[in-house]
């Protein structure tokens, strides 16, 4: 399937719909397959014993899964999160950025449903993987 909206057009998407709350997360890559967001943890989202928190995880998940929605639907902004199940595998260090990977198994007419796992750079370890399902709007 095509990508209805490239790098910069989900960019610009990012920060217009999440502000402040996104401003830890970039957009790495684009592609038919995925798209691929980058974590930065802050301060704020590191948990004692230097780990980055479940909530900041699970943030990088919904967005980069919103994300990957609207490059492949276009710019829907009333998709939203209508099942979501993450499972934590390995203790992500909070000193080293997080990406996301997303895709889209199905993209229907009202629901779209896909697969995040969440990574360190350069490491093939799986830390979470989540599963979600969006509505969509109505066309």
């Amino acid at each position: 399937m095509a990508i209805l909206m490239d790098r910069a057009a989900l960019e610009d998407h990012l920060r217009g719909d999440f502000g402040p709350l996104g401003d830890a997360l970039q957009i790495e890559t684009v592609t038919p397959e995925a798209v691929t967001l980058r974590l930065t943890p802050r301060a704020t989202e590191i948990r004692h014993g230097g780990t980055v928190s479940g909530p900041a995880l699970f943030l990088l998940a919904d967005v980069a899964f919103y994300m990957a929605v609207l490059a492949k639907a276009g710019p829907k902004k009333m998709s939203v999160t209508v099942s979501a199940s993450i499972d934590y595998l390995r203790r992500p260090a909070g000193d080293l950025p997080v990406l996301g990977e997303a895709r889209v198994h199905k993209l229907g007419r009202s629901l779209a449903m896909g697969q995040v796992l969440m990574r360190n750079p350069d490491s093939d370890d799986v830390l979470a993987q989540a599963q979600l399902t969006f509505a969509l709007p109505p066309s």
